[in-house]
């Protein structure tokens, strides 16, 4: 079974058992039970889905790690005929979710 969420703002194919990275996200923040978009089995032949979220449907989520780097992304501005160049990097941290279980009903 899997499921799609959202999770701020982006949205995530997710199934059991299985760990996605997502942007930053606070100790505040509930990511214990989110609503589920959309659900559908391996070969597509049970699909659920309703605007926006399916009822009674949801995802549990752990975090297994905060704080994780991402990728360096090199940033390059430069002017021309001014002779200006200048270099920036950027490291966007990450948390990784593992997947506790989909919660639907019956469904």
């Amino acid at each position: 079974m899997y499921a799609v969420v959202d999770i701020k703002g982006h949205q995530y194919i997710v199934q059991k058992d299985s760990d996605i990275r997502v942007d930053l996200v606070d100790s505040s923040e509930d990511i214990s039970r989110i609503p589920v978009l959309m659900l559908f089995d391996e070969g597509w032949e049970n699909v659920v889905l309703w605007t926006p979220f399916v009822d009674d449907a949801y995802v549990s989520f752990s975090v297994k790690e905060a704080f994780v780097k991402d990728e360096k992304v090199k940033i390059i501005k430069f002017r021309r005929k001014n002779r200006y160049t200048r270099t920036l990097w950027f490291r966007a941290k990450k948390t990784i979710l593992h997947v506790v279980g989909i919660e639907s009903n019956g469904k």
